[in-house]
């Protein structure tokens, strides 16, 4: 064991913990309107605590034991085996730190992927259904997918996808999910015929800061230890949320006349999105290129293809995970040849290879996740109803499902 590796890991697994709470539950909060803001609050607060508690129970050992290449198998149920008191030693090793180690670390990665999903129907679904869905989307699809593309006899890490700290597994897998809940939960009441600004931008600004610097666990900590990987990932992740930022703030400037704090918080986002990836694996100067390109893509995201899609994707969930996971994904097949400085071997053949190779991850994960968000909604609808009523709406979440009020008037 490799001390420095594990107090490494060990922070990284509390800077992606505070990515969630608080960063972001402030970051959604402040997109919500004051009536639903604890409602808000509460949803992230509470699944991912219970994808924590799941992860303990299963979800670690489903994950990444050996198994059929798409789920793994029950050794590690409780995490058994990861602590043996009077053994020694008394705990397995995971390359130079304790697996219960990094198994801490990965649940983190779960509770924050449940999480960003109810930014989607947000201000409309009720806390006790929501709850009952997360649990169901988690073991249908967060499970399998971060088996196949992270366990060692994953099928997707098998055919070569690369996903440095969860593109595939956390945006992708997030964004798709939440656009299938927002088509079959239907649009907030007056959507479409009143405005439903932000209610607090300090607040929304607050949960975006926590976020960057949370994300730097997320990637430099999946090196898994301080080494070269871990700088990398650290510096691009700090170079491509600048570009992503300004790259943001730019283009709507050009397009709608003014660069708003809005706009470069969600530039923030999308540039820390396409960058996840590929962390690890490409040149700084293109994790520039990737956070310029990936808010770009994003932006597009929200202003066209949101509309196209006609769906009430509250908090953009799918434009700027799934959209800006989508890029970063394809991206890492093209930035990691050995050509352009990466760390995958050169030559265009190996480039066209390994962008296919990301393409077949993302087109898999797309489908997996949205045929398991569709069936967790419909069990969870029948069981409990998702939709809030028209009164419950109307009068907030927070005082409906919680009894409680944000602000005294």
């Amino acid at each position: 064991m490799d001390k420095s590796d594990l107090v490494w890991v060990a922070l990284s697994t509390l800077l992606v913990l505070m990515m969630t709470v608080p960063g972001l539950a402030l970051f959604y909060g402040g997109l919500a309107r004051p009536r639903h803001v604890l409602s808000v609050l509460s949803q992230v607060l509470g699944t991912c605590a219970l994808a924590l508690l799941l992860w303990f129970i299963y979800g670690y050992s489903l994950a990444f034991t050996t198994g059929s290449g798409a789920i793994g198998g029950l050794s590690r149920l409780f995490f058994s085996g990861l602590y043996v008191p009077g053994a020694t030693p008394s705990m397995p090793l995971q390359g130079s730190i304790p697996e219960l180690a990094f198994a801490a670390f990965q649940a983190t990665f779960a509770g924050i992927t449940c999480a960003l999903i109810t930014g989607s129907f947000a201000e409309r679904a009720r806390f006790g259904a929501v709850m009952l869905f997360t649990g169901i989307w988690f073991t249908l699809a967060y499970l399998p997918i971060a088996h196949m593309v992270w366990a060692p006899d994953g099928w997707l890490l098998q055919r070569g996808a690369l996903d440095f700290a969860g593109g595939t597994v956390v945006h992708i897998n997030a964004g798709v999910a939440g656009l299938v809940c927002a088509w079959l939960i239907g649009p907030r009441r007056g959507y479409g015929r009143e405005a439903m600004p932000p209610h607090n931008l300090p607040m929304n600004l607050s949960g975006a800061a926590l976020l960057w610097v949370g994300w730097f666990g997320f990637n430099a900590g999946s090196a898994l230890a301080i080494n070269d990987i871990a700088i990398l990932a650290f510096i691009n992740t700090l170079l491509a949320t600048a570009a992503g930022i300004l790259s943001w703030a730019l283009f709507e400037r050009l397009y709608k006349g003014k660069a708003s704090l809005l706009g470069a918080t969600s530039g923030a986002i999308a540039g820390l999105v396409g960058i996840t990836p590929a962390a690890g694996f490409v040149a700084p100067g293109a994790a520039v290129l990737i956070g310029l390109l990936t808010a770009i893509a994003c932006l597009l995201g929200v202003n066209q293809l949101k509309r196209c899609l006609h769906a009430d994707d509250a908090f953009d969930v799918f434009s700027i995970h799934g959209i800006g996971g989508i890029s970063g994904a394809i991206l890492t097949g093209v930035f990691n040849s050995g050509s352009l400085g990466g760390r995958g071997a050169p030559g265009l053949i190996a480039l066209l290879t390994q962008t296919w190779r990301q393409f077949e991850g993302v087109i898999i994960t797309i489908l997996w996740s949205g045929l398991a968000a569709w069936i967790a909604y419909l069990i969870a609808n029948k069981v409990m109803r998702m939709r809030s009523s028209v009164e419950d709406e109307q009068r907030g979440l927070d005082q409906a499902d919680h009894g409680e009020t944000a602000y005294q008037r």
